[in-house]
């Protein structure tokens, strides 16, 4: 299992009317977002808490760290897996 971010914007960025985005560590939100559209820093994302499935809120976006559950090839929940 791995952590994806789910950046959640309040608004939609110019251009796009996409508000949520998904990532797969903090530092690559910023590949694509900037600060003033997250609303935080980097720094501030990398020691906001988000470990552990946190959410940090800003006058901008909403977001969230989870677990990315993924299935093994060939396993069928029907069947147990």
């Amino acid at each position: 299992m791995g952590k994806v971010i789910h950046a959640h914007l309040t608004k939609p960025i110019e251009g796009t009317r996409q508000r949520d985005w998904y990532f797969s560590s903090i530092t690559a939100v910023y590949t694509v977002l900037t600060a003033e559209q997250v609303g935080a820093s980097l720094g501030y994302l990398l020691h906001a808490g988000l470990s552990g499935n946190g959410t940090v809120i800003t006058k901008r976006a909403i977001i969230k760290q989870s677990t990315l559950i993924s299935g093994r090839r060939g396993s069928h929940v029907a069947d147990g897996g």
